[in-house]
Order: structure tokens, then sequence, then C-alpha cells
């Protein structure tokens, strides 16, 4: 589960099967949707903490960058390929009040035109809390006159819609050591080529040992990008040592998508 940080709206690019945590009290789940504009399908939300919470959930457009990041597309800046995308998903309800240990599902379905391109369609659904009308906390800026600051809590999962037999393929490249202020990580190029994006798992192993000594989640390469940089910070300074040497570094499907090998390499680390 990933926690999201106070007065920002954070991206859950977490497992499919793993629920979010947002606004330390909302679980949602899955946090990946994919529909081919067959039957629909549904979303819970449940909240876990002692005070009933009021959410709004809305449709917005990301965009991937070759660094990985998804910066949020304006509508004005939308292309008409992504305005058909928030125009062929359907959801309800958009507002959530959940008491606690309560869950709410949120049912979404997707319509296109038969005359539709083949493809894969991307939105993002938010869940943005909906704050009491009391300040939270109150910090005075001079005298006579205080600022209320409110937090604004919130979580984005994406709805993909695909048409058509799509296809994907994936390469692994430099793969390297690099640190920076935060400590070790472990650095890669992932390429994608195909009509459809890429979504799985980094396992790292290395011969004669039983179990994988590194892997990472949630690792995607949208449509809109042909490659992307991949920097994943390895906390345990034990771990980190351990990948020195000859390793393999795999891309896997998760579980729910078969758990095949979607690319793998071989590399020496130091």
């Amino acid at each position: 589960m990933l926690k999201i940080q106070r007065s920002a709206i954070a991206l859950a690019l977490t497992s499919f099967a793993q629920p979010v945590l947002a606004a330390g009290d909302l679980l949602v789940a899955p946090t990946r949707v994919i529909l081919d504009g067959g039957r629909g399908t549904e979303v819970i939300l449940n909240n876990v903490g002692a005070e009933t919470a009021t959410y709004r959930v809305s449709l917005e457009l990301r965009r991937m960058t070759a660094n990985g990041q998804l910066d949020e597309v304006p509508t004005e800046a939308a292309t008409p390929r992504e305005k058909a995308t928030l125009a062929m998903i359907s959801y309800a309800p958009r507002r959530v009040v959940l008491p606690p240990n309560q869950p709410q599902a949120i049912r979404i379905g997707a319509r296109f035109a038969a005359d539709l391109p083949d493809g894969e369609y991307r939105a993002h659904m938010l869940f943005r809390a909906i704050p009491d009308a009391k300040a939270v906390t109150a910090t005075p800026v001079r005298e006579g006159l205080s600022i209320a600051l409110t937090p604004i809590y919130g979580v984005t999962i994406p709805i993909i819609v695909r048409k058509g037999a799509l296809k994907a393929s994936a390469a692994i490249s430099d793969v390297r050591m690099t640190r920076d202020g935060n400590g070790p990580a472990l650095s890669f190029t992932l390429a994608r080529s195909g009509d459809r994006s890429t979504y799985g798992r980094i396992r790292v192993t290395k011969a004669g040992q039983p179990k994988p000594i590194f892997e990472a989640r949630g690792i995607a390469v949208y449509a809109e990008v042909a490659q992307r940089t991949v920097a994943l910070p390895i906390q345990d300074a034990a771990t980190a040592l351990s990948m020195n040497g000859p390793v393999k570094v795999e891309y896997l499907e998760e579980g729910e998508s078969g758990g095949g090998t979607i690319a793998e390499v071989s590399a020496v680390l130091r």
C-alpha cells in the first residue's frame, strides 16, 4: 500500500492487486483498470478511518515523460484522441460519503464508436478528499491575521481502454547502479514497441541464489512514449551491496496478466 503525501495529489503506480492508501484512511482497489468496451467493472473504496469522509471522483489526463513522470494535461491542451478518451469512459457515483468501514463501489464502463481506430486510450481516475469546513491548522502571519491551512489528499489510478488485438514488447538496456542524495538506485532504460503500454515488475536475480535479491512492482511504459528511464531506489544497504557483480534483470507481467517475461537482460553491476 502507498500512502499519499499531504497537500499534494500523488500517483498510484503500484501493483494491480494491491490496494492503495490515500488520505491516510481511504483504500482503493484495484489500482489499475483495463476495459475492452464490453462489460464494465468496479473500483472499491473503503474508509478505514474513524470518521466519515467525503471524496469527489473525476477523470483527468496525464502524459508520461521520458523519465517516467506523469504530467497533468490541461483540458485546453488535450488532443482529439485524449478528449475522445474522456468522452468514452463512464463512471458513477461522482461523489461519495464514506462512513468508517463501509465500502463503496465506483462503477466504470467504456463505450466507443464502431469506427474508432484500434489502439489504447487512457485517462486517470482521481479520488480527491473534500475537506471539512473547519480549518485543520492555523498559521499566524502577523498580529490580528492568520491563514487557515487545509490539507488536500488524493490518489489517481489509470483507466485503460483497449480496442483491437493489441501487442507490445519491451527491451532493457544500460543497466547500472547510480547514487544521488537519496542513496543507491538501480537505473536502466526501458524501451517499448507496439500499439499498447507495458506494465509489470522488475526482478533482479543472481546465479545460484534461489530467491530474487531485489524486486519492484508497478513499472509502466505508456503508449505515448517509446522508452523511459527508470531509477529504482534501494533502501537497504545490504541489498545494494549484494547486487554487485553479474545479475539478470527481468521485466515480468503481474500475475493477473499471466506472469510471463516481457524482457530480460544480463548485466554486471558495480
